[in-house]
């Protein structure tokens, strides 16, 4: 088992150094570093990261921004891990991680709420409906 850490900043202007010391301190054998906007689907170090990862393995970061921007990006990360029976964890959003119980239970009822979400909005744009929820 193996823990490697991925560090990411936004701009040029920003420095990963304190999310790698954070990580190196967290255990990690080893930090990937990108500059690349959180927005940009295409993170060439995280993919190498996450194609790297065996079983037993943990992929970590400082903070659930520096992974992703929104749920839904979240969530395809983590379901890409997952498939590599590997483990996820954030330092500071202790309830992130999916090596524990509590951590994967939260994680599944984030996946759930972001599920609805994507119901709610189809059935709106699909639709054209107010956006108001009707009780059968």
């Amino acid at each position: 088992m193996a823990i490697f850490g991925y560090a990411r900043v936004s701009t040029r202007d920003q420095d990963v150094a304190a999310q790698v010391a954070e990580l190196m301190t967290a255990g990690c054998a080893k930090v990937y570093r990108e500059k690349a906007s959180g927005a940009k689907t295409d993170r060439p170090e995280l993919g190498k990261i996450i194609g790297r990862l065996e079983p037993g393995d943990v992929l970590m970061v400082t903070r659930l921004d520096r992974l992703a921007r929104s749920t839904r990006d979240l969530l395809n990360v983590i379901e890409e891990v997952s498939k590599r029976s590997a483990g996820f964890r954030s330092l500071k959003d202790i309830w992130a991680d999916t090596t524990s119980p509590h951590g994967r239970l939260m994680l599944t009822v984030l996946g759930g709420l972001a599920e609805f979400e994507r119901q709610l909005i189809r059935a709106r744009t699909g639709g054209g409906e107010s956006g108001l929820l009707s009780v059968a």
